[in-house]
């Protein structure tokens, strides 16, 4: 990466169906990687699973999103309070990539890259169906990673529901139409 000062939180289209996005959290890599393989670690700010870490390997996914932030924010209606997903690991390269298919959801790729004593991680969902979903993806990954970079840092995350709902409308006006 050329030019880490100009890291954008919010993420872009790298193609039309095709979402990615960045964040440089506090190494070392190790540490990072754990976040993304490791059940316990995982729930705190995505969704928890055991994984064998083996290419191949099913993984059940489980989303409680009110359990990331207290407080939670407000849960839009039509979103349940658990939401469960069967996937499985597609691609693996500890501690540097883990890609996971997710079920009807398209596929998704973790990559670390070490950048002097932090962590350049960056997540790519292809794939995706459409717009709407699109705008889901993008609000959810985008605040599923700043609560995974408060929690690297130690500060105190925002509410995951307020959050997704401002996101929601900051990406219908950023991704095309």
């Amino acid at each position: 990466m050329n030019d880490l000062a100009t890291l954008d939180a919010y993420g872009v289209l790298s193609e039309p169906d095709t979402l990615k996005m960045t964040r440089l959290l506090p190494g070392p890599i190790e540490r990072v990687w754990a976040y993304l393989t490791d059940s316990d670690l995982r729930r705190q700010w995505l969704a928890s699973g055991e994984m064998e870490m083996k290419v191949g390997a099913p993984v059940e996914l489980v989303w409680r999103n009110d359990e990331l932030t207290n407080p939670p924010g407000e849960r839009p209606d039509g979103f349940p309070d658990e939401h469960r997903m069967a996937s499985r690991i597609t691609e693996l390269d500890p501690p540097r990539k883990l890609s996971i298919s997710w079920t009807g959801s398209g596929d998704v790729s973790f990559e670390l890259e070490p950048v002097g004593n932090k962590v350049l991680l960056t997540v790519t969902h292809r794939s995706i169906a459409d717009r709407a979903t699109m705008l889901m993806f993008g609000a959810g990954w985008h605040m599923h990673l700043d609560i995974l970079a408060a929690r690297a840092t130690g500060a105190e995350p925002m509410s995951f529901w307020d959050g997704w709902s401002r996101l929601m409308k900051d990406y219908d006006q950023r991704l095309p139409a």
